[in-house]
């Protein structure tokens, strides 16, 4: 499994002799999409050409937190996730950068100074041509070739991945889920869009109508527009996945919830969920949220769902 290490245990003689002279790449890996899965698997197979490590090196939280913490980008990801799909991909280490308003002033030469010289002793860098760094984002691909041929590394630089006539993108994925459209974000993802959230008592109409939900709260992620989602579910993180029928948003037929609501219906479930954490990937969308006139029409309907999520998950596992 890929370690997490912060930037100030770097220094540490038991960290610093096995991550010094490795391979690594910089960025904010948010999603861990197939654009981030091409640059990962070329410091993957330059690691390898060296016999050296593979190092990812994330800023955390993202810089917009901190210079315009109104317009940041909600998260895709935490970050123990990125470190296992980056594991996926062959990175032995994911090294955090704290961001602060300090990293934030470096200029682009020392911020490069910093990180892949001083800290990480780096062979080797791979980045996208998008690739900026230092204060104002004044650094960029070229600056970055400049400062790698003047201090003896190897730049690499990856093209990124195409979906239809763009590149992909965490931007592009968070508006595919702000859309609603899952199968577009878990194209360009490479995997599902995966949630986590703490179970909490609901209303328990759910229950009444034949079919209890695991209402979910502390979510730290994008959740998908308001509609019903075909997905799965694990249990405190565990490895068994169980089909699911996912409800974001409100329930008009009760004239209750809100826009972000998440309830979670296990199909093949009965236990007590109640404090469990849960983890939901989306898979497909099904409908709309809809408001019916009575209970009865209600639970017609969620019997439909069931059928199709069933149909939609064979289908997605075939």
């Amino acid at each position: 499994m890929t370690s997490i290490v912060s930037l100030a245990d770097l220094n540490a003689p038991a960290v610093d002799s096995v991550l010094q002279g490795g391979v690594i790449s910089i960025g904010n890996f948010d999603g861990v999409h197939r654009g981030h899965a091409l640059l990962l698997r070329e410091v993957r197979r330059q690691a390898d050409k060296r016999g050296c490590p593979a190092v990812a090196v994330t800023l955390f939280p993202h810089p917009a937190v901190l210079l315009r913490p109104e317009s940041a980008p909600p998260r895709l990801t935490w970050l123990e996730r990125r470190a296992e799909r980056m594991h996926a991909l062959g990175i032995d280490q994911l090294i955090i950068c704290e961001t602060t308003s300090e990293l934030l002033s470096l200029t682009a030469e020392s911020f490069f100074e910093l990180l892949a010289i001083q800290h990480m002793g780096a062979s080797g860098i791979v980045e996208g041509p998008n690739f900026y760094f230092g204060r104002d984002r004044a650094g960029d691909i070229n600056t970055l070739g400049e400062l790698c041929q003047r201090s003896g590394i190897e730049l690499s630089v990856v093209t990124g991945f195409r979906k239809g006539h763009e590149l992909v993108s965490s931007t592009r994925i968070r508006d595919a889920l702000n859309r609603g459209n899952v199968h577009l974000a878990c194209d360009m993802l490479g995997d599902a869009h995966r949630i986590r959230g703490r179970v909490v008592a609901g209303d328990g109409r759910g229950r009444t109508l034949g079919f209890p939900t695991a209402n979910l709260d502390q979510i730290d992620v994008v959740v998908p527009a308001p509609g019903v989602y075909a997905g799965w579910a694990m249990i405190d993180g565990g490895l068994i996945r169980q089909a699911a029928a996912i409800h974001v948003g409100q329930s008009p037929t009760f004239d209750s919830g809100e826009n972000g609501k998440v309830e979670v219906h296990l199909l093949d479930h009965n236990g007590d969920l109640y404090g469990h954490e849960l983890y939901v990937d989306f898979v497909a969308r099904v409908r709309d949220v809809a408001r019916f006139e009575s209970g009865e029409q209600l639970t017609q309907q969620l019997h439909q769902d069931v059928d199709r999520v069933r149909k939609l998950l064979r289908k997605s596992h075939s």
